[in-house]
Parts: C-alpha cells; sequence; structure tokens
C-alpha cells in the first residue's frame, strides 16, 4: 500500500511540475522578446480575424511562440482590436501590443483606402491616384509591365501565364482583392499592388481542396466569379446563379451575360444601353455571339467579392439555364426561354421589376 501511495505521488508530481513548466512557458512566451525599442511597423487590415493578427505579430518578431498567442487571445475574449498602422517594438509584451492595438493608436501618416467589389481595374487606379497623388498613367504603367507581371507570376500561386494573353485589357484584372487596407503614406504603387494581391491568396487559400480539385484553372474560376458578381448583384442566390452560368458554359451554350458585353465594349454598365453592334461584336469577352459557345471571355470583368468566389466554386446543381431577380432580390429559375420571358412578363405586370437608376 505505501508503494502505491509512493507511485501515486510520484505520477503526482510529475504532473504538477510539467503544468507548472507549461505555465512557466506560456507566461515567458508571452513577455517581451528583447529590450530593443526600434520601431517595428505592424499592418492590422480591415476584417482580419485575431488570429491572423497574431500570426502577424509573430512573423514580425514581436512574440516567441504563436500557439501561446492563440491560447490568450482564446482565454481574453473582450480585445476588440482595430484596423490600422501600428508603430510597436520589441521591448512591449503581447499583452501591451495587443492593449495598444485595441486603443487604435496607428501611427499618424498612415492611410486608409477601400476598394470596392465589382469594380474594374480603372476604378483601381483612380481610388489610389486619389489617396497616394500618382498619377494614373504612372499605376497603369506599374501594372502593365511585363517584367512586372512575371515577377509577380513567380511570387504568386494563383497568378499564371494567362493574365499575360494579348487580349486582356488589364492583366491584373479580377486579382486585386476589394477590401479596406491601411498603408503608410509613402506607399509604393507595387507595395499597394502586393498587398491586394496577397489578400487574394488569403482568400483563394481558404478554399484551396476545391480549386485544386476543379477542372478549370484559377484563372478561369475568377472569370467566372467575376460574372457571377456583378450578374448576381441584384439577386439572393448567387450559388444559383453560378449554376445557371456553368450549365451554359458546359453544355455548349453561349453564356449570354450583358455584363461581359458592357465590358468588352469598356461602357460601365448603366451608364447607357449598348448599340446593336456593340451587342453583335465578335470579341474576347463579349459572351452574346455564337461564336462564344460554350467559352468563358478571356479574363475576369471586375474584382469578385469572397461571396463570387465561393458561389463559383459551390454552384447549385440544377438543370436551370436562365434566371432573373426581383426587385426585392427574390430570384426565379427556368428551364426554357419561354418560361423565362413568361416570368419576366409577370413581374412587370406585378411593378416587381427591377429598374436600374
Amino acid at each position: 500500500m505505501k508503494k502505491i501511495m509512493i507511485i501515486v505521488i510520484a505520477i503526482f508530481s510529475f504532473f504538477v511540475i510539467c503544468l507548472g513548466g507549461l505555465y512557466f512557458y506560456y507566461n515567458s512566451s508571452l513577455k517581451a522578446v528583447g529590450s530593443d525599442t526600434e520601431k517595428v511597423t505592424l499592418v492590422v487590415e480591415n476584417g482580419m480575424t485575431t488570429r491572423s493578427i497574431v500570426d502577424s505579430i509573430y512573423n514580425a518578431g514581436l512574440i516567441k511562440n504563436k500557439y501561446c498567442g492563440y491560447v490568450f487571445i482564446k482565454i481574453n475574449k473582450d480585445y476588440n482590436l482595430q484596423a490600422g498602422v501600428y508603430d510597436l517594438h520589441k521591448g512591449m509584451s503581447f499583452k501591451e501590443i495587443l492593449d495598444y492595438i485595441a486603443a487604435g493608436k496607428v501611427r499618424d501618416d498612415s492611410i486608409s483606402i477601400t476598394f470596392v467589389e465589382g469594380k474594374r481595374i480603372p476604378y483601381y487606379v483612380s481610388e489610389i491616384s486619389k489617396v497616394f497623388g500618382y498619377s494614373e498613367d504612372e499605376i497603369m504603367d506599374v501594372i502593365s509591365d511585363t517584367d512586372y507581371l512575371n515577377q509577380l507570376i513567380d511570387e504568386y500561386w494563383f497568378l499564371s501565364d494567362e493574365i499575360l494573353n494579348k487580349d486582356i485589357y488589364y492583366p491584373l484584372e479580377g486579382y486585386l482583392y476589394p477590401n479596406t487596407y491601411q498603408f503608410n503614406k509613402d506607399a509604393k504603387v507595387e507595395d499597394i499592388i502586393e498587398k491586394l494581391l496577397y489578400t487574394t491568396g488569403v482568400v483563394l487559400n481558404e478554399h484551396k481542396e476545391l480549386i485544386d480539385s476543379s477542372k478549370y484553372s484559377v484563372h478561369e474560376l475568377l472569370t467566372m466569379a467575376s460574372i457571377v458578381e456583378l450578374e448576381g448583384a441584384n439577386s439572393d442566390d448567387r450559388f444559383g446563379v453560378a449554376g445557371v452560368f456553368f450549365n451554359r458554359l458546359e453544355n455548349g451554350w453561349s453564356l449570354g451575360s450583358d455584363v461581359t458585353t458592357y465590358y468588352a465594349a469598356k461602357i460601365n454598365f448603366g451608364d447607357r444601353d449598348l448599340y446593336q453592334v456593340e451587342i453583335d461584336e465578335v470579341n474576347a469577352y463579349n459572351t452574346r455571339p455564337a461564336a462564344m459557345a460554350g467559352k468563358l471571355p478571356v479574363g475576369p470583368i471586375c474584382g469578385p467579392s469572397s461571396m463570387a468566389i465561393e458561389a463559383t466554386l459551390k454552384p447549385s446543381k440544377h438543370d436551370y439555364f436562365y434566371f432573373v431577380a426581383d426587385k426585392y432580390k427574390k430570384t426565379y429559375f427556368t428551364k426554357t426561354y419561354s418560361e423565362h420571358t413568361a416570368i419576366i412578363n409577370k413581374l412587370k405586370n406585378e411593378g416587381l421589376w427591377y429598374v436600374y437608376k
């Protein structure tokens, strides 16, 4: 009996020592990594999860063990971390860093810029020009430079030679993720572009398994997502809309997407009605002519949102080839053109037809 007690006490002591050691290691990992007060810049983007913020803190060399950071965040759930550019240093503990970010003590010269989903490259160029002062020509020169584009292709797994197709208007169309970002006021054009590309990579990585198993390339998937973004903007069912376009594509139909025709003509959707010659023009983007039967446009036509990307990767499985949404975004799916026309007439007669302003 005495021997058993000794074994029990030994085991208990062992676990106490282990727990004590873990507790010591946990606390030690959250202390300042050093006494160096040299400035370390940390950028917290709008929409970042607390876990990704901890990853950024770790990557900046401001915490010894990111897993201990995850645990601390899990225990202390009240932190409301603010987006912005922060000047930190290695003499700060993990708690001090989180308190600093939660207080929103952003660098005075940080700049916030928001890019809206569903917009074209000229919109991105215009916004960057307005906020940072670069001329639109300067920005366009950077994002059109073949050497720079090849450098980006080598760096980002989701970029390929497909963006260099001679028929593409803007090589990075569809690849600059729409979101709110924080930058230094003296950020270079390349810094801005690469931050947006990095975020696109983060979004796509969330669906990497589906992307790898798809028969379509990333370029083709983003192309479809950009169509779903615009065609499904007034729909309550983007997954169903994506299903319609895949049904058309895989059954050898022309996609017949108005938004691609507007893009082909370089006219903003809603600015004016297209001329018949523009509607009929055979163009690598225009999906209305019979020549584009069973084909996607040569590239994306806007910057798609994460929802449009997800809908493209997880389209609804159905046998519909047409859709239309009413003014309340309720979407009606049909199999034939006559059914589609009947729904449109019904919506108009009942005052449910969506009118573009």
